[in-house]
């Protein structure tokens, strides 16, 4: 005698549409150019730290006895020149139209500070775009950020005309790191990003490239 079939269960169809349902949609990002027009968002994600310390990304403009008298208001005022000129000193990360990310770039010359500094000196005479600051709003950290950011920043640079984008990343230890140590970012971003190592000039301080192709 043939034992009868088990009764199938009938799925319950509408359990994973409701979890596929809960599930949050990818934050929208838009990374575009800071330019005059942008500069009270700027403002607003720098909040009244000016990103650290009064900085205002003029550390690697200004010599340092400049940038220590202009430290707050005196930083902000000539960053807010940069800006007016023109010629956006960086970009700019909205995450759901909230701006939440910065990275600074420019060619080489236009930082004294790198000219001058001896871990960071050219390791060759090729002409270089180069990437000096991060910084990312609290909430939206370690969530790929500066990886879509210097992604980019590879994009605004070849468009200007540059070949070789150079960054100046911390190669953290196994301990944590204070956030604002690493406002040049980390090594293990610009991997992410296609950069290569093209010179180590300290252990903790790789000096990285990516090569723009057209």
């Amino acid at each position: 005698m043939t034992p009868a079939r088990k009764k199938a269960t009938p799925r319950r169809a509408g359990k994973s549409t409701a979890r596929r349902a809960a599930t949050p949609a990818a934050p929208a990002v838009r990374i575009v150019p800071v330019t005059p027009n942008r500069w009270d968002d700027l403002k607003r994600l720098f909040g009244s730290r000016g990103a650290c310390a009064g900085c205002w990304c003029m550390w690697w403009r200004r010599e340092r006895a400049d940038w220590a008298r202009g430290q707050g208001v005196g930083n902000r005022r000539a960053f807010r020149e940069v800006v007016r000129k023109g010629d956006p000193p960086g970009l700019i990360a909205y995450v759901d139209g909230e701006p939440a990310g910065w990275v600074a770039l420019a060619p080489r010359e236009v930082y004294p500070r790198l000219a001058r500094s001896r871990t960071l000196k050219p390791i060759d005479e090729k002409p270089v775009w180069s990437v000096t600051c991060f910084f990312v709003a609290r909430p939206n950290r370690r969530q790929g950020l500066t990886v879509r950011l210097l992604e980019a920043a590879a994009d605004f640079a070849k468009k200007r005309g540059a070949t070789i984008l150079e960054g100046y990343p911390i190669e953290p230890g196994s301990g944590p790191m204070a956030d604002a140590w690493v406002f040049t970012g980390v090594a293990a971003a610009f991997r992410r990003a296609g950069f290569r190592e093209a010179a180590r000039p300290s252990k903790t301080r790789p000096i990285m490239r990516r090569t723009l192709r057209a």
